[in-house]
C-alpha cells in the first residue's frame, strides 16, 4: 500500500473528474429500447478522449483472469452485479444498469460507478438504487484518519440491511492509484466495529457498496469469464467513489 502525497491526490482528482463527466455522458445517452451497452462503451471512449484521459480498463489483466479485458467500461444490467461486458444488448424500459469505469490521466487513476434506472422502473428497483447510493454517501461521511475498516464496512452494512437488502460479501473495494487494484486494502461492505486496518492520511481507495434485492450469493456463468451475477437472479446495484483519506477527513476524487 502506497500513501499518496497531496500533489499525487490532486493528480488522481483530475482523473476522477474525467471519470465522473464520462459517467454523466453515458447516463444522458441512454434511450430505452434503442441504446445498447456497446453504444455506451463508445460514448465513454469518446468522452474520455475529449477530456484528455485514457480508459484504464482497456487491456487490463486482473489477477483473477488469464485474459486481458477488451473494453473501456463495465456495464452490468439487472442481476449482473459487476464486470458486465459491453455488447449488443439493448437497454429496455425497467432495466437497472450500473456504469463502471476507470480513468487514467498521466498515469494516475480513479475508479467510479453509478447505477441508473432505464425509463420507468419498479418501486423496489428504485429503492435499491437509492439505498445503495445512500450507503456510499454515508461511508464517505465517516471516513477519516483513525477509522477502522471494520467500522466502515459496518456503516454500509447497517444501512443496506435495515432496508431489507443484502450486501454482496464476496466482493470488495480496493486500493487505487497507479494501478486499478493496488495491494494492501480490501474494503468490504460489511464488518465488525473496532476491527480491521486503521485508515491513515494518504490512503486512496475505492469504496463501492454492491447490494442485491435478494440473497448475497453470487456466481459466474458458463461462457462468461467476467460478469458476476446474483445467484438467485435478483436485482443488484453498485455505486462507487475513489476517495483519499486526508488529515481532516475524506476527499472524494470522482466528482466533477
Amino acid at each position: 500500500m502506497t500513501l499518496k502525497t497531496p500533489g499525487e491526490i490532486d493528480a488522481m482528482a483530475e482523473a476522477g473528474r474525467a471519470a465522473a463527466k464520462t459517467l454523466r455522458a453515458m447516463r444522458e445517452a441512454i434511450v430505452p429500447g434503442k441504446t445498447t451497452t456497446l453504444d455506451l462503451e463508445e460514448v465513454a471512449r469518446e468522452s474520455l478522449r475529449s477530456l484528455g484521459a485514457k480508459p484504464a480498463l482497456l487491456g487490463y489483466k486482473p489477477a483473477f483472469s488469464e485474459a486481458t479485458y477488451q473494453h473501456a467500461t463495465c456495464i452490468s444490467i439487472n442481476e449482473q452485479v459487476i464486470h458486465g461486458v459491453p455488447g449488443p444488448r439493448v437497454l429496455r424500459n425497467g432495466d437497472v444498469v450500473s456504469l463502471d469505469l476507470v480513468a487514467d490521466v498521466d498515469g494516475w487513476l480513479a475508479d467510479t460507478t453509478i447505477t441508473v434506472p432505464v425509463g420507468e422502473v419498479s418501486t423496489k428497483a428504485q429503492r435499491l438504487i437509492e439505498v445503495t447510493r445512500a450507503a456510499l454517501v454515508r461511508a464517505v461521511e465517516v471516513i477519516r484518519p483513525g477509522l477502522r475498516l471494520g467500522d466502515l464496512g459496518n456503516t454500509i452494512q447497517k444501512i443496506v440491511e435495515r432496508n431489507g437488502f443484502s450486501v454482496i460479501r464476496e466482493l470488495a473495494g480496493h486500493g487505487v492509484g497507479r494501478t486499478v487494484h493496488e495491494e494492501g486494502l480490501d474494503v468490504f461492505n460489511f464488518g465488525r466495529p473496532g476491527t480491521g486496518l486503521t485508515l491513515r492520511p494518504g490512503m486512496t481507495f475505492a469504496v463501492e457498496p454492491m447490494v442485491s434485492v435478494g440473497k448475497a450469493a453470487v456466481e459466474h456463468r458458463l461462457g462468461d469469464p467476467w460478469t458476476i451475477y446474483t445467484k438467485d437472479k435478483s436485482l443488484a446495484a453498485h455505486w462507487e467513489h475513489t476517495v483519499a483519506v486526508t488529515e481532516d477527513g475524506c476527499r472524494v476524487l470522482t466528482r466533477e
